[in-house]
């Protein structure tokens, strides 16, 4: 991801001037910090299990997205993260349901990931499950 302070300014002014962020302009942090933010975010406010499940997604997903050039992709990405740290910072994500219009605006490799994700928790909690079975 490499991003310039000359792109991001220019992917900002196109996105404010087509409207694709809505609400006030969000001042968006370049990616090392915002990456430095989150790990910290999962540290201070994660169990211990969610955070290495997090902090792997978060680092297996900015690595993905190193070499982005997309102006719009980058702002997508870079807003979505930013608005993921404000809520585990926050503690608004406990039992938050996923918003409908952005499953429905997910690829299907994007979905993909998402039930894989929801296979990983559901068998960490039926390890849960059975460990406690067992100590009874």
């Amino acid at each position: 991801m490499r991003v310039s302070t000359r792109l991001l300014a220019s992917a900002m002014q196109s996105a404010s001037k087509t409207g694709s962020l809505t609400g006030p302009m969000l001042a968006l942090l370049p990616p090392i910090p915002l990456y430095r933010r989150l790990l910290r975010a999962h540290r201070n406010h994660l169990p211990a299990e969610m955070r290495l499940l997090g902090d792997e997604y978060i680092k297996a997903e900015f690595r993905a997205h190193r070499n982005v050039d997309n102006p719009a992709h980058l702002i997508g990405f870079l807003t979505e993260w930013q608005l993921y740290a404000q809520k585990i910072e926050g503690d608004s994500w406990v039992g938050e349901k996923l918003d409908p219009a952005k499953i429905e605006k997910m690829s299907d490799q994007q979905l993909g990931q998402l039930y894989e994700l929801m296979k990983a928790i559901q068998k960490r909690d039926l390890g849960d499950d059975d460990a406690g079975s067992q100590h009874q």
